[in-house]
């Protein structure tokens, strides 16, 4: 999982999982602006909503193409047909893959790009090209569709309010509109309690617009995944490059995203789990300092770890905001308010795992998942320099 922090220290994208942005702030989450939103969701008719790219204005509703006759009084679309959207991303690939070898009749809607997303079609998915970004994209890609995942994120060079915002406001009413029957939407671990960080707030308010939406939805709060620790430290400790760190006492439960995949379809299969938020958690909540120190140990050799205080990143931010055209950084350094609390992403798990039938020794610990990787790179390592002392050429 690439950091969308730049040459920032990149466990600031471990703690946000995978989205950072340039940030364009919604509205506020509560009062006036959360009454707007709930008016604007129209049940009966096929409108979505235009966000205002202004702070604190109220969204305006305009009308899409419409879209054949009313779903809701259509041919019954069956429970396994789902449309994943963000299906190329680190989460949205596992989900495909959960959802096709658990039999789902999945469809992935996916950008226009240069380079298609064969990997997709080849395990037997359907793409259909679409744009949370250009709204009068969406109709068409939901017929047909019984649930929609939602696991999508703006790209590094989009401004954050464009996906991740006025996107994913946009699918929701439309997901209304058209009679989708269930709406599964990822966030993060404590979004609410940090309205500073704009992705964390965005995330908070995209849960309340869906709760309002009147749809029957999931949301799943994420802690962060596993497979972003291999890009930020396991490889730089391979390849003896340095590995950026901070003093922070911030501990994070990483979670498998193969295992956040396994246990999402559980819940949407369970009936008694409706218009519920979950959090999904590791076995065990993990410092930046003791994932290096397991890496160093599973790499069998020291890390170049160069330390960065939280209180130079906080200064920073509080630099940058001065100016507009460093905006955007101020935003990217957001997370240095969170690092700087002494604060725990995670959760117990014990009551969730009994609601969704799960055995905790099913889920992947970090140890485990670091351990395979490091065997499995290391044994290719050994066998490429077999390989190379076998094809040396003397003269």
């Amino acid at each position: 999982m690439a950091s969308r922090l730049g040459s920032l220290p990149p466990q600031l994208a471990s703690t946000s999982l995978h989205h950072h942005r340039h940030h364009l702030r919604p509205p506020q989450c509560s009062g006036q602006a959360s009454l707007s939103w709930r008016r604007a969701v129209a049940p009966a008719q096929l409108e979505l909503i235009s966000v205002s790219t202004s702070p604190g204005k109220i969204p305006k509703p305009f009308s899409t193409t419409a879209v054949a006759t009313s779903l809701s009084q259509g041919t019954p679309v069956r429970p396994t047909s789902i449309l994943v959207v963000g299906a190329t991303g680190t989460l949205g690939r596992q989900v495909v893959r959960r959802a096709l070898d658990e039999g789902y009749d999945v469809r992935c809607l996916v950008r226009p790009r240069p380079a298609p997303a064969d990997f997709l079609r080849d395990w037997g998915a359907t793409v259909v090209n679409g744009d949370l970004s250009k709204p009068e994209t969406i109709p068409a890609t939901l017929v047909g569709v019984h649930t929609v995942i939602d696991c999508a994120t703006g790209r590094p060079e989009e401004p954050i309010g464009t996906v991740d915002w006025e996107g994913k406001v946009a699918l929701i009413q439309c997901a209304k509109a058209m009679g989708i029957q269930k709406y599964v939407f990822y966030s993060i671990h404590n979004c609410d309690k940090h309205p500073e960080v704009p992705l964390m707030e965005i995330k908070h308010c995209t849960e309340k617009f869906l709760q309002d939406s009147g749809l029957n939805y999931l949301i799943i709060r994420l802690c962060g995944f596993m497979q972003g620790l291999i890009g930020q430290y396991a490889v730089p400790i391979l390849e003896e490059k340095s590995v950026w760190g901070t003093d922070a006492p911030t501990r994070i439960a990483y979670m498998d995203t193969q295992d956040v995949s396994r246990l999402t379809f559980i819940a949407m299969r369970n009936e008694k789990i409706n218009k519920e938020l979950l959090t999904f958690a590791g076995p065990r909540a993990w410092t930046t300092q003791e994932v290096i120190t397991l890496c160093e140990r599973l790499a069998g050799q020291d890390a170049n770890v160069t330390t960065v205080p939280v209180s130079i990143l906080k200064f920073t931010r509080q630099l940058t905001r001065l100016f507009q055209w460093t905006n955007d950084v101020a935003d990217r350094l957001a997370f240095s308010e969170v690092l700087s609390s002494d604060i725990v992403f995670s959760v117990p798990m014990a009551e969730t795992y009994n609601l969704l039938g799960v055995d905790q020794k099913d889920i992947v610990t970090l140890e485990r998942y670091l351990q395979d990787y490091f065997t499995n790179i290391l044994k290719k390592l050994k066998d490429l320099k077999a390989q190379s002392k076998q094809t040396d050429i003397f003269l």
